[in-house]
Protein backbone atom coordinates (compact mmCIF):
# COMPACT_ATOMS: atom_id res chain seq x y z
CA UNK A 1 0.00 0.00 0.00
CA UNK A 2 0.90 3.65 -0.35
CA UNK A 3 0.09 5.31 2.96
CA UNK A 4 -0.19 8.99 3.81
CA UNK A 5 0.88 10.33 7.21
CA UNK A 6 -0.07 13.70 8.68
CA UNK A 7 0.24 15.57 11.98
CA UNK A 8 -2.43 18.14 12.82
CA UNK A 9 -3.32 20.64 15.55
CA UNK A 10 -0.86 21.93 18.12
CA UNK A 11 2.61 20.42 17.92
CA UNK A 12 3.98 18.39 20.81
CA UNK A 13 7.00 16.27 21.70
CA UNK A 14 6.70 12.71 20.42
CA UNK A 15 5.17 13.36 17.00
CA UNK A 16 8.42 12.51 15.24
CA UNK A 17 8.73 9.29 17.25
CA UNK A 18 5.35 8.15 15.89
CA UNK A 19 6.31 9.02 12.31
CA UNK A 20 9.59 7.14 12.72
CA UNK A 21 7.93 4.00 14.10
CA UNK A 22 5.24 3.97 11.42
CA UNK A 23 7.72 4.28 8.58
CA UNK A 24 10.40 1.96 9.96
CA UNK A 25 8.00 -0.92 10.59
CA UNK A 26 5.82 -0.16 7.58
CA UNK A 27 8.72 -0.37 5.17
CA UNK A 28 10.88 -3.03 6.82
CA UNK A 29 8.14 -5.43 7.92
CA UNK A 30 5.30 -4.88 5.49
CA UNK A 31 6.94 -3.33 2.42
CA UNK A 32 4.57 -0.37 2.31
CA UNK A 33 5.38 3.00 0.77
CA UNK A 34 4.79 6.29 2.58
CA UNK A 35 4.09 9.90 1.71
CA UNK A 36 4.12 12.66 4.30
CA UNK A 37 1.40 15.28 4.01
CA UNK A 38 2.52 18.71 5.13
CA UNK A 39 0.83 20.95 7.69
CA UNK A 40 -2.01 18.81 8.97
CA UNK A 41 -5.18 18.54 6.92
CA UNK A 42 -3.89 21.33 4.69
CA UNK A 43 -1.58 18.74 3.10
CA UNK A 44 -4.16 16.37 1.58
CA UNK A 45 -6.49 19.33 1.01
CA UNK A 46 -3.97 21.11 -1.22
CA UNK A 47 -1.85 18.16 -2.32
CA UNK A 48 1.18 19.28 -0.31
CA UNK A 49 3.38 16.26 0.30
CA UNK A 50 6.95 15.03 0.64
CA UNK A 51 8.66 11.63 0.39
CA UNK A 52 8.78 9.65 3.61
CA UNK A 53 11.21 6.76 3.63
CA UNK A 54 13.51 5.21 6.22
CA UNK A 55 16.29 7.67 5.40
CA UNK A 56 13.89 10.55 6.10
CA UNK A 57 13.10 9.39 9.63
CA UNK A 58 16.59 8.60 10.86
CA UNK A 59 17.66 10.71 13.83
CA UNK A 60 14.25 12.24 14.51
CA UNK A 61 13.34 10.23 17.64
CA UNK A 62 14.56 12.88 20.16
CA UNK A 63 13.35 15.88 18.14
CA UNK A 64 10.36 17.90 19.33
CA UNK A 65 7.76 19.29 16.96
CA UNK A 66 7.05 17.49 13.70
CA UNK A 67 9.07 17.13 10.51
CA UNK A 68 5.78 17.23 8.58
CA UNK A 69 4.60 20.55 9.98
CA UNK A 70 1.15 21.17 11.42
CA UNK A 71 -1.86 23.46 11.20
CA UNK A 72 -5.40 23.82 12.51
CA UNK A 73 -6.97 23.48 9.07
CA UNK A 74 -10.54 22.17 9.08
CA UNK A 75 -11.49 20.79 5.64
CA UNK A 76 -15.16 20.75 6.63
CA UNK A 77 -15.08 24.55 6.84
CA UNK A 78 -13.71 24.83 3.29
CA UNK A 79 -15.85 24.59 0.17
CA UNK A 80 -15.56 21.13 -1.42
CA UNK A 81 -12.93 20.28 1.19
CA UNK A 82 -13.77 16.58 1.42
CA UNK A 83 -13.91 16.15 -2.35
CA UNK A 84 -10.56 17.90 -2.72
CA UNK A 85 -8.98 15.56 -0.17
CA UNK A 86 -10.36 12.47 -1.90
CA UNK A 87 -9.21 13.75 -5.30
CA UNK A 88 -5.68 14.51 -4.05
CA UNK A 89 -5.37 11.13 -2.35
CA UNK A 90 -6.42 9.41 -5.58
CA UNK A 91 -4.09 11.56 -7.69
CA UNK A 92 -1.11 10.68 -5.47
CA UNK A 93 -2.08 7.01 -5.32
CA UNK A 94 -2.61 7.06 -1.55
CA UNK A 95 -4.63 4.09 -0.29
CA UNK A 96 -4.94 5.06 3.37
CA UNK A 97 -4.13 7.76 5.92
CA UNK A 98 -2.59 7.74 9.38
CA UNK A 99 -3.76 10.89 11.17
CA UNK A 100 -1.79 11.87 14.26
CA UNK A 101 -3.56 14.50 16.32
CA UNK A 102 -5.90 15.53 19.09
CA UNK A 103 -9.61 16.24 19.41
CA UNK A 104 -9.93 18.38 16.28
CA UNK A 105 -7.63 16.42 13.97
CA UNK A 106 -9.17 13.08 14.92
CA UNK A 107 -12.66 14.59 14.75
CA UNK A 108 -11.99 15.31 11.07
CA UNK A 109 -10.58 11.79 10.65
CA UNK A 110 -13.76 10.34 12.14
CA UNK A 111 -15.96 12.22 9.68
CA UNK A 112 -13.74 11.32 6.72
CA UNK A 113 -13.89 7.64 7.67
CA UNK A 114 -17.68 7.86 7.71
CA UNK A 115 -17.44 9.32 4.19
CA UNK A 116 -15.32 6.46 2.87
CA UNK A 117 -11.71 7.47 3.54
CA UNK A 118 -9.54 4.66 4.91
CA UNK A 119 -7.99 6.16 8.03
CA UNK A 120 -6.36 5.16 11.33
CA UNK A 121 -5.81 7.63 14.16
CA UNK A 122 -3.03 8.15 16.72
CA UNK A 123 -3.84 10.23 19.85
CA UNK A 124 -1.65 13.27 20.43
CA UNK A 125 -2.24 16.13 22.83
CA UNK A 126 -0.35 17.66 25.71
CA UNK A 127 -3.74 18.18 27.39
CA UNK A 128 -4.36 14.41 27.84
CA UNK A 129 -8.07 15.05 27.20
CA UNK A 130 -8.86 12.46 24.51
CA UNK A 131 -11.33 9.76 25.47
CA UNK A 132 -10.68 6.00 25.22
CA UNK A 133 -6.97 6.31 26.05
CA UNK A 134 -5.37 6.57 29.49
CA UNK A 135 -2.55 8.79 28.25
CA UNK A 136 -1.65 10.74 25.14
CA UNK A 137 1.98 11.29 24.23
CA UNK A 138 3.19 14.84 24.79
CA UNK A 139 1.41 15.08 28.13
CA UNK A 140 4.26 13.70 30.22
CA UNK A 141 6.75 16.08 28.62
CA UNK A 142 4.49 19.10 29.16
CA UNK A 143 3.99 18.16 32.82
CA UNK A 144 7.73 17.75 33.38
CA UNK A 145 8.45 21.14 31.79
CA UNK A 146 5.82 22.80 33.98
CA UNK A 147 7.06 20.96 37.08
CA UNK A 148 10.64 22.11 36.50
CA UNK A 149 9.42 25.70 36.12
CA UNK A 150 7.48 25.45 39.39
CA UNK A 151 10.54 24.02 41.14
CA UNK A 152 12.56 27.04 40.04
CA UNK A 153 9.83 29.50 40.96
CA UNK A 154 9.68 28.27 44.56
CA UNK A 155 13.13 29.67 45.25
CA UNK A 156 12.52 33.12 43.78
CA UNK A 157 9.11 33.34 45.46
CA UNK A 158 10.74 32.60 48.84
CA UNK A 159 13.50 35.13 48.24
CA UNK A 160 11.09 37.98 47.56
CA UNK A 161 8.15 36.91 49.78
CA UNK A 162 5.72 37.18 46.90
CA UNK A 163 2.93 35.10 45.41
CA UNK A 164 3.72 33.55 42.04
CA UNK A 165 0.84 32.54 39.78
CA UNK A 166 1.84 29.99 37.13
CA UNK A 167 -0.52 29.79 34.15
CA UNK A 168 -0.35 26.50 32.25
CA UNK A 169 -2.21 25.18 29.22
CA UNK A 170 -5.57 23.47 29.56
CA UNK A 171 -8.65 24.85 27.80
CA UNK A 172 -11.34 22.52 29.12
CA UNK A 173 -9.30 19.89 30.97
CA UNK A 174 -6.91 20.55 33.84
CA UNK A 175 -4.67 17.49 33.63
CA UNK A 176 -1.46 19.51 33.16
CA UNK A 177 -2.30 21.85 36.04
CA UNK A 178 -3.21 18.94 38.33
CA UNK A 179 -0.15 16.80 37.64
CA UNK A 180 2.36 19.65 37.45
CA UNK A 181 0.89 21.29 40.53
CA UNK A 182 1.05 18.10 42.57
CA UNK A 183 4.54 17.21 41.35
CA UNK A 184 5.81 20.75 41.91
CA UNK A 185 4.32 21.21 45.37
CA UNK A 186 1.95 24.04 44.41
CA UNK A 187 -0.14 25.48 47.22
CA UNK A 188 -3.25 26.02 45.12
CA UNK A 189 -4.30 24.37 41.84
CA UNK A 190 -7.17 25.77 39.76
CA UNK A 191 -8.80 23.76 36.95
CA UNK A 192 -11.42 24.38 34.25
CA UNK A 193 -13.50 21.54 35.72
CA UNK A 194 -14.49 23.54 38.81
CA UNK A 195 -15.01 27.27 39.20
CA UNK A 196 -12.97 28.85 41.98
CA UNK A 197 -13.70 31.37 44.70
CA UNK A 198 -11.10 34.16 44.58
CA UNK A 199 -11.60 34.93 48.28
CA UNK A 200 -10.93 31.29 49.14
CA UNK A 201 -7.75 31.32 47.04
CA UNK A 202 -6.67 34.52 48.81
CA UNK A 203 -7.24 32.71 52.13
CA UNK A 204 -4.98 29.87 51.04
CA UNK A 205 -2.32 32.40 50.04
CA UNK A 206 -2.48 34.21 53.38
CA UNK A 207 -2.29 30.91 55.26
CA UNK A 208 0.85 29.98 53.34
CA UNK A 209 2.47 33.29 54.25
CA UNK A 210 1.61 32.67 57.92
CA UNK A 211 3.78 29.56 57.73
CA UNK A 212 6.66 31.80 56.54
CA UNK A 213 6.57 30.35 53.05
CA UNK A 214 5.69 31.98 49.75
CA UNK A 215 2.75 30.49 47.81
CA UNK A 216 2.75 29.07 44.29
CA UNK A 217 -0.64 29.07 42.56
CA UNK A 218 -1.02 26.94 39.42
CA UNK A 219 -3.94 27.87 37.19
CA UNK A 220 -5.04 26.30 33.91
CA UNK A 221 -5.72 28.81 31.14
CA UNK A 222 -9.38 27.75 31.01
CA UNK A 223 -10.09 28.07 34.75
CA UNK A 224 -12.93 30.42 35.69
CA UNK A 225 -13.91 32.28 38.87
CA UNK A 226 -17.35 31.76 40.42
CA UNK A 227 -20.05 33.48 38.37
CA UNK A 228 -17.30 34.75 36.12
CA UNK A 229 -16.39 34.32 32.50
CA UNK A 230 -13.45 32.69 30.82
CA UNK A 231 -10.64 35.19 30.34
CA UNK A 232 -9.91 35.58 26.64
CA UNK A 233 -6.97 37.00 24.71
CA UNK A 234 -9.47 38.13 22.05
CA UNK A 235 -12.84 37.18 20.62
CA UNK A 236 -11.54 35.58 17.42
CA UNK A 237 -12.38 31.93 16.68
CA UNK A 238 -10.17 29.41 14.90
CA UNK A 239 -11.47 27.07 12.19
CA UNK A 240 -12.70 24.62 14.83
CA UNK A 241 -14.63 27.31 16.72
CA UNK A 242 -12.19 27.71 19.63
CA UNK A 243 -11.55 31.09 21.23
CA UNK A 244 -8.00 32.09 22.07
CA UNK A 245 -7.51 31.93 25.82
CA UNK A 246 -5.04 33.95 27.83
CA UNK A 247 -4.90 36.27 30.79
CA UNK A 248 -6.42 34.34 33.70
CA UNK A 249 -3.03 34.23 35.44
CA UNK A 250 -2.54 38.00 35.28
CA UNK A 251 -6.14 38.63 36.34
CA UNK A 252 -5.75 36.30 39.32
CA UNK A 253 -2.42 37.82 40.39
CA UNK A 254 -3.97 41.28 40.43
CA UNK A 255 -6.90 40.01 42.51
CA UNK A 256 -4.65 38.24 45.00
CA UNK A 257 -2.36 41.24 45.43
CA UNK A 258 -5.34 43.50 46.11
CA UNK A 259 -6.90 41.07 48.61
CA UNK A 260 -3.75 40.03 50.51
CA UNK A 261 -1.57 43.11 50.27
CA UNK A 262 1.31 40.88 49.20
CA UNK A 263 3.08 41.34 45.88
CA UNK A 264 1.95 38.83 43.23
CA UNK A 265 3.54 38.08 39.88
CA UNK A 266 2.47 35.93 36.92
CA UNK A 267 4.44 33.43 34.86
CA UNK A 268 2.75 32.21 31.68
CA UNK A 269 4.46 29.07 30.42
CA UNK A 270 2.53 29.01 27.15
CA UNK A 271 4.18 27.25 24.22
CA UNK A 272 7.26 26.38 26.27
CA UNK A 273 5.18 23.40 27.40
CA UNK A 274 4.93 22.16 23.81
CA UNK A 275 8.56 22.48 22.84
CA UNK A 276 11.79 20.58 23.08
CA UNK A 277 12.77 16.96 23.30
CA UNK A 278 10.24 14.39 24.58
CA UNK A 279 10.68 12.53 27.85
CA UNK A 280 11.53 8.83 27.84
CA UNK A 281 7.90 7.99 28.69
CA UNK A 282 6.60 9.95 25.69
CA UNK A 283 9.24 8.50 23.34
CA UNK A 284 8.28 4.96 24.30
CA UNK A 285 4.52 5.63 24.22
CA UNK A 286 4.71 7.40 20.85
CA UNK A 287 6.83 4.60 19.41
CA UNK A 288 4.44 1.88 20.62
CA UNK A 289 1.44 3.78 19.24
CA UNK A 290 3.17 4.19 15.88
CA UNK A 291 3.99 0.47 15.67
CA UNK A 292 0.41 -0.49 16.46
CA UNK A 293 -0.98 2.10 14.03
CA UNK A 294 0.84 0.57 11.08
CA UNK A 295 -0.36 -2.87 12.20
CA UNK A 296 -3.94 -1.60 12.10
CA UNK A 297 -3.41 -0.20 8.60
CA UNK A 298 -1.87 -3.43 7.40
CA UNK A 299 -4.88 -5.31 8.82
CA UNK A 300 -7.30 -2.94 7.08
CA UNK A 301 -8.84 -2.07 10.46
CA UNK A 302 -10.12 1.35 9.40
CA UNK A 303 -11.87 3.92 11.55
CA UNK A 304 -9.85 2.95 14.61
CA UNK A 305 -7.54 4.82 16.93
CA UNK A 306 -4.68 3.12 18.73
CA UNK A 307 -4.90 3.80 22.47
CA UNK A 308 -3.11 3.12 25.73
CA UNK A 309 -5.27 1.27 28.25
CA UNK A 310 -3.45 0.17 31.37
CA UNK A 311 -0.08 -0.82 29.88
CA UNK A 312 -1.52 -2.26 26.66
CA UNK A 313 -1.90 -0.62 23.26
CA UNK A 314 -5.37 -1.43 21.91
CA UNK A 315 -7.61 -0.34 19.04
CA UNK A 316 -10.78 1.63 19.71
CA UNK A 317 -13.31 3.26 17.35
CA UNK A 318 -12.31 6.78 16.41
CA UNK A 319 -15.80 7.92 17.37
CA UNK A 320 -15.24 6.75 20.96
CA UNK A 321 -12.07 8.82 21.24
CA UNK A 322 -13.69 12.04 20.03
CA UNK A 323 -17.22 11.72 21.45
CA UNK A 324 -16.44 13.69 24.62
CA UNK A 325 -13.42 15.21 26.32
CA UNK A 326 -11.73 13.35 29.15
CA UNK A 327 -11.75 15.84 32.01
CA UNK A 328 -10.33 15.62 35.54
CA UNK A 329 -12.75 13.79 37.90
CA UNK A 330 -13.60 15.86 40.96
CA UNK A 331 -12.40 13.07 43.24
CA UNK A 332 -8.93 13.42 41.68
CA UNK A 333 -9.06 17.15 42.35
CA UNK A 334 -10.09 16.46 45.97
CA UNK A 335 -6.83 14.54 46.46
CA UNK A 336 -4.85 17.70 45.65
CA UNK A 337 -6.95 19.96 47.91
CA UNK A 338 -5.32 18.41 50.97
CA UNK A 339 -2.23 20.49 50.22
CA UNK A 340 -3.95 23.84 49.53
CA UNK A 341 -2.68 26.62 51.76
CA UNK A 342 -0.37 24.35 53.73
Amino acid sequence: MRIGVLTGGGDCPGLNAVIRAVVRKGVATYGHEFVGFRDGWKGPLEGLSRPLGIADVRGILPRGGTILGSSRTNPFKIENGVERIKDNLAEQGVDALIAIGGEDTLGVATKLYELGVQVVGVPKTIDNDLGATDYTFGFDTAVNIAMEAIDRLHTTAESHHRTLVVEVMGRHAGWIALHAGLAGGANVILLPERQFDVDQVAGYVEKRFQHQYAPIVVVAEGAQPLDGQMVLANQELDSFGHVRLGGIGQWLAEQLEAKTGKEARTVVLGHIQRGGTPTAFDRVLATRLGLQAIDAVNDGDWGKMVAMQSTDIVRVPLADATRELKTVPLERYAEAEVFFGS
